[in-house]
C-alpha cells in the first residue's frame, strides 16, 4: 500500500474497487442463463430416465427384432458415410490433379515438385552408378578371361 492509500477514506476505497454496472449486468445475465440451462438439463435428464423406465419392458420384449434391426441400420449408415467420404476424397484428389496439370499451383504442389526432382536426381545417380559398376564387372570379366586364356596356352 502506498501512502496515498492510507489517507483515503474507506468508502472511497470500496467505491474504486467495486465492479462497474456493466460488469454486474454481465454477471447477472451469465448466471441467469447458466441456471436456466442447468434446470433444463436436469429436466431433460429426468424425462429421459422416466421414458427409459417406461420403455424397458417393451425393449426387452422386442429385443430379438430391435437388435438386428439396429445393427443393420448402423451398418447401412456406416457404409453410406464411408462411401461418401471416399467420394469426397476422390473428388478432392481429382480436382487437385486438375489444377496441378493446369498450372494453377494448388496447395502442396511445391512439395510434390521437390520430391519429384529429388527422385529423378536419385534415379539418374543410381543409373550412372549401375553403368559404372557394369563396366567395372565387364572389365574384370575380360581380365579374367584373357588371364585364363594366357594361362591355358
Amino acid at each position: 500500500m502506498s501512502i496515498n492509500d492510507q489517507n483515503m477514506p474507506m468508502t472511497q476505497k470500496l467505491y474504486e474497487s467495486a465492479p462497474s454496472s456493466r460488469q454486474v449486468a454481465k454477471f447477472l445475465t451469465a448466471s441467469t442463463l447458466g441456471v436456466t440451462l442447468l434446470f433444463l438439463s436436469a429436466l431433460t435428464l429426468t424425462g429421459t430416465v422416466i421414458a427409459l423406465i417406461m420403455a424397458t419392458p417393451l425393449i426387452v420384449i422386442f429385443s430379438p427384432v430391435l437388435v438386428p434391426a439396429g445393427i443393420t441400420i448402423f451398418l447401412l449408415i456406416s457404409g453410406f458415410l464411408f462411401s461418401g467420404g471416399c467420394a469426397v476424397a476422390a473428388i478432392t484428389a481429382l480436382s487437385w490433379m486438375y489444377f496441378y496439370v493446369q498450372g494453377k499451383h494448388p496447395l502442396g504442389a511445391d512439395q510434390l515438385d521437390y520430391a519429384r526432382n529429388k527422385l529423378a536426381s536419385t534415379a539418374r545417380d543410381m543409373t550412372e552408378k549401375a553403368k559404372e559398376y557394369g563396366q567395372y564387372v565387364q572389365h574384370k570379366a575380360q581380365e579374367v578371361t584373357h588371364g585364363q586364356g594366357y594361362q591355358s596356352l
